[in-house]
């Protein structure tokens, strides 16, 4: 339900595939040494990273990257990973990271002289080249005699899409996504059916509202989120239900129809198909704990 997976590209260059499929956060700690720069990428769901024994969190929201870098200390990897989320890592230490555009490094700001000192932490959105790179990496099927050398190119890939500032449109794409305004378009559709929850267009009403062709809607939307359509909108429901449920604002009926369940018996059983648990005995548990 919960895994880690560990790729050494090279030499100072890890990769670090996090899944958390599970109902529990996922806790995952590691040591990075010292002069490592970390990049952190949430492709769906929520992380929170952790320093100074929970002094300051620092979230890492879907769609975005996150850059650590600090010379003077090291950054231990104290993550914690929400339910139904997936985050990848790289892990390259600063020489290696030179080493890959030394004849561009004035383009890289923590590459120049006077800032060579100095401590990153910013967080950018993922472009959509960099989420088909990101999806391909969790959706790998090749031989496994090549995997490394796969990953190799695409953690390359990542990187020197990570720091494009004027991305070509003709880079490399996944067979049903064409090109980054589909990527677009794909990301528009998981907008219009979050916003609309309670009451989702038909598929063909979407595909039709975003512009693609419904094929390309049901193959993206799984190349991007690892899910189909209604599959991530319910499960999306579920947390959000959850989310309800904890506010202490809410009764059980009251959440089922906010979030499209007219009812009540079928919101208690998605709610328990997905937590293993009814939502009035979740809500007997938060009032027992109180």
């Amino acid at each position: 339900m919960s895994s880690t997976e560990e790729i050494k590209i090279e030499n100072d260059f890890i990769l670090l595939r996090f899944q958390n499929e599970s109902a529990e956060n996922y806790q995952v700690t590691r040591h990075v040494n010292q002069g490592l720069i970390q990049f952190h990428f949430g492709i769906k769901g929520k992380a929170k990273f952790i320093f100074n024994m929970g002094g300051y969190t620092l979230d890492l929201k879907e769609e975005k990257a996150l850059l650590f870098y600090n010379p003077q200390k090291e950054l231990p990897l104290n993550l914690e990973i929400a339910p139904n989320t997936w985050v990848i890592s790289v892990l390259v230490s600063i020489q290696k990271f030179h080493s890959l555009f030394t004849n561009e490094s004035g383009n890289i700001p923590f590459l120049s002289e006077e800032n060579k000192d100095r401590k990153y932490y910013t967080e950018s959105d993922i472009s959509p080249s960099m989420a088909i790179v990101l999806s391909q990496l969790f959706h790998y099927n090749l031989n496994p005699a090549i995997k490394n050398l796969y990953y190799k190119g695409k953690g390359y890939e990542l990187l020197s899409l990570y720091f494009n500032r004027s991305e070509d449109p003709d880079a490399e794409q996944c067979p049903f996504l064409i090109d980054e305004e589909n990527v677009l378009k794909i990301k528009k559709a998981k907008e219009i059916i979050i916003t609309n929850m309670a009451e989702p267009p038909g598929l063909e009403e979407l595909a039709d509202q975003v512009g693609l062709s419904l094929k390309k809607l049901k193959m993206g939307f799984k190349q991007i989120y690892g899910d189909t359509v209604y599959g991530f909108l319910l499960d999306y429901k579920m947390d959000y239900a959850l989310q309800l449920l904890d506010s202490g604002s809410y009764n059980v009926n009251e959440v089922g129809l906010k979030i499209g369940y007219s009812t009540g018996s079928h919101f208690i059983a998605a709610f328990k198909k997905k937590f293993a648990t009814t939502p009035k005995k979740y809500l007997m548990s938060l009032n027992n704990i109180k």
